[in-house]
């Protein structure tokens, strides 16, 4: 444990447990997605309607924008369960964490806390909207800052976590800087997508409700396929392959309603 972590561990936690509604705040803050990925999305679609008309480039770099975040998480959780285990804060026991009021101590259990995937999304987020606008992209970097904060008080994480995650998903962001991978990655989008707004902006808010609520919901089926492979180590190869020809005939049956669609749509 370095001296950096522990000076401001300390300090925050310094803090806690000495007012219930004070604490309880801010484990409610900690947890709320709408405050967390909710707010920095609503600066981008403010970014999208209010720059994204000025010019195809600004547009290229917010969908840019998703795509660094889906990138950038991915391999922050592939990070998280390739390196070495490390304990969180609030559960490790040369720390003696003092747990906030209302804090359940069993949060994150398990769960190794290098690098915060939180982190990796909203400076991600933030970043790229830097380079939509500074005076937005400056906004948000304070409001990712201030946003994982709760984090570090709750004993979620360590601040190096949090500072890896930052650099993480600012430097990924960054890539947008490369016109070609920027252009290329955007126009897989927008070229099938773009003529048809109906198609573009129900796509686009599913994508940003995942990430607004921090890929919750993929988690919950990668959690699922853990505890089925827990539970019943003997799945068979036949049952792995009713599942993908399920996955095949929804995608086969989803490929012939668009084709269908787009032929209707150039006929009138």
């Amino acid at each position: 444990m370095n001296s950096f972590d522990l000076i401001i561990i300390h300090f925050f936690n310094s803090f806690a447990h000495r007012s219930w509604i004070a604490d309880a705040t801010v484990v409610i803050i900690s947890g709320n997605h709408f405050l967390i990925g909710g707010v920095l999305l609503a600066l981008f679609w403010w970014a999208w309607i209010e720059h994204g008309k000025e010019s195809m480039e600004k547009r290229e770099a917010l969908i840019f924008v998703l795509i660094a975040v889906t990138f950038a998480v991915s391999f922050a959780r592939t990070l998280a369960l390739s390196l070495p285990y490390r304990e969180r804060p609030l559960h490790n026991p040369l720390i003696h964490f003092q747990l906030p009021y209302t804090l359940d101590p069993s949060t994150l259990i398990n769960w190794s806390s290098f690098p915060s995937d939180h982190a990796v999304v909203v400076f991600c987020l933030a970043a790229g909207l830097w380079t939509v606008s500074r005076r937005l992209g400056a906004l948000a970097i304070s409001y990712a800052f201030l946003i994982s904060l709760p984090r570090i008080y709750l004993g979620y994480h360590y601040p190096t976590d949090i500072l890896a995650g930052a650099l993480l998903g600012i430097g990924v962001a960054s890539l947008s800087r490369i016109t070609t991978l920027r252009r290329t990655l955007a126009r897989i989008i927008l070229d099938p997508l773009d003529p048809r707004p109906a198609y573009l902006y129900s796509f686009l808010f599913l994508w940003t409700f995942e990430i607004g609520d921090m890929f919750n919901s993929l988690m919950q089926f990668v959690l699922l396929g853990g505890e089925i492979e827990r539970k019943f180590p003997s799945w068979r190869l036949e049952e792995t392959a009713v599942l993908l020809l399920i996955v095949a005939v929804v995608s086969l049956l989803t490929l012939l309603l668009w084709r269908k669609h787009k032929s209707h749509f150039h006929t009138n």
